[in-house]
Parts: C-alpha cells; structure tokens; sequence
C-alpha cells in the first residue's frame, strides 16, 4: 500500500449495472492504494451541475481520476493501478 494523494470518482446512474460492477472493482483496486472511491450521481448532480450528465451522462460508468476522465464503459485496471503508483 502506498500513500497516495490520488482521488479516484466513479460516474454513475441508479439502476446502472455495468455502474454496480465498475465500483466493485475499483473498492478493490483502490483498497491496495489506500483509497476510498467516491461516487456522482449524474442524474442527481444534474440539479447543480447539468454539464456534467451532458458531458458523461450516455457513456457511464466513468472512472475519474484527479478529476479527469481516466476510463469508461470498463476500468481500466492495468492503467489505473499504473497511474495510481505515480
């Protein structure tokens, strides 16, 4: 485990399986870094943040990381952990 200062965000709808299925996976990825994903609601960010369910909201789920795109559709996990060890 390292001491990362990496942020890592999944995009996600309810209902969204494939959206169930990337969290998962990224408690498992992020648990060696030390990380606690967080998750957005597109749908409910919407009230706030309409560009954000614009921008992503027909390619979820999407990994964020540092607040940047890192991944959709799948995680990227061979990338990730890469990038979370920087």
């Amino acid at each position: 485990m390292s001491d990362s200062t990496h942020s890592v965000t999944l995009l996600t709808r309810n209902g969204c399986g494939m959206c169930d299925v990337a969290l998962e996976q990224l408690r498992v990825i992020c648990a060696d870094y030390g990380i606690a994903p967080s998750t957005v609601d597109v749908d409910e960010a919407a009230a706030t943040d309409p560009a954000l369910r614009a921008e992503f909201g027909d390619r979820l789920p999407v990994v964020l990381l540092d607040g940047r795109e890192h991944s959709y559709l799948d995680v990227d996990e061979p990338r990730l952990r890469a990038d979370l060890s920087r």
